[in-house]
């Protein structure tokens, strides 16, 4: 919850905050679960953010908030504080790790110190001359020394070998935390975010790049018909396609509700053209089953539109010509795949 609201909540003003929440939800017919109160507080306290702008989306078309789509839309756009509180925990986990070697290899290295001032003081003696008395006092003082180094040798090699151990699980933690920040949790495409920062990152990068956003065509009748757990299964089913189709280096992500996108680097319109092609065929192509009734789905079909980015572009400009190629597409009758350039210079 972002600083700015929880702040909120801890006084007086919290009630009204809560009050107002709570109304917003009866009048919207969602339940009052933790999970719709936590957005629709995070709503209040931004109604021109994403997630705000998702939700009337949703209700503007008359699609319920169910669990499913609540926590698809948690996934997406609440602050990730569980996240940030494994990042912290698996950080303090590797400081102390790190700290615990650290006091290891000091305790080695003191014990080491001591023993070359042993040798020292061993040489010494023999260069002063000792007697045979003095000489087996000396070499057993000189083998004890030497198998106490050895064994605080051999401590701290297994200790290397554990911290190593865990470092590296630790090391894989945190990736696997990074990995499901930045997975859309239906359809195990990448998520906004993800996508955010991956077409931020490209057209910083100022290599040639096309971007395409694609769209199922008619699914709030397909969920309002079906329900929302058969529309699950179509979501998943369809990213299942572009996201084989986009393996990398291209990029797919799930944009929001039933709206993908794709990044193209390096690749000329025509072949990008063919790519959308490929994905928009293979999905009308199959006919789609309810899985809980065997019952027949019909075909499901996909609108797409893109653009090639221009000199200097910024990634919202650029999103917002892909966007209006893929709205003349369902202009002009859906299921079909529009260029942003071509229609510009038919224009």
């Amino acid at each position: 919850m972002p600083g700015a609201l929880d702040g909120a909540l801890r006084g007086p003003q919290g009630y009204a905050v809560a009050r107002a929440a709570i109304e917003m939800m009866e009048e919207a017919a969602v339940w009052p679960t933790a999970l719709n109160f936590e957005l629709w507080l995070n709503m209040i306290a931004d109604p021109k953010g994403a997630l705000a702008r998702e939700i009337q989306r949703l209700l503007g078309n008359g699609e319920a908030i169910t669990d499913a789509v609540a926590e698809d839309l948690a996934h997406t756009f609440l602050p990730k504080a569980r996240l940030t509180e494994q990042i912290y925990d698996t950080g303090d986990a590797l400081s102390q790790e790190l700290a615990s070697v650290s006091k290891a290899i000091q305790e080695a290295q003191a014990s080491s110190a001591v023993y070359g001032r042993q040798l020292q003081g061993a040489s010494r003696n023999l260069d002063t001359g000792v007697d045979e008395t003095g000489l087996k006092s000396l070499v057993a003082g000189l083998t004890h020394a030497t198998t106490r180094v050895q064994t605080e040798n051999g401590r701290l090699e297994q200790r290397l070998a554990e911290s190593t151990a865990e470092v590296d699980r630790l090391r894989a933690h945190l990736i696997q935390v990074r990995r499901d920040a930045t997975t859309d949790a239906l359809t195990n495409l990448a998520n906004r975010k993800a996508f955010d920062e991956e077409l931020e990152r490209a057209c910083a990068e100022g290599a040639p790049l096309q971007l395409a956003v694609l769209d199922i065509d008619h699914f709030k009748m397909f969920n309002d018909t079906w329900g929302h757990q058969t529309g699950d299964q179509v979501l998943r089913y369809v990213a299942s396609v572009i996201g084989r189709v986009g393996a990398p280096p291209r990029f797919a992500a799930r944009y929001g509700g039933e709206e993908f996108a794709m990044i193209f680097t390096r690749e000329a319109a025509r072949q990008v053209e063919k790519t959308l092609e490929v994905i928009r065929g293979e999905v009308a192509s199959r006919l789609l089953k309810r899985r809980s009734t065997n019952e027949d789905l019909g075909a499901i079909t996909l609108s797409a539109g893109f653009a090639q980015r221009r000199p200097q572009e910024s990634p919202a400009a650029l999103m917002e010509r892909a966007d209006a190629a893929l709205y003349a597409s369902k202009r002009e009758g859906r299921n079909r795949v529009t260029s942003a350039e071509r229609r510009a210079a038919a224009a």
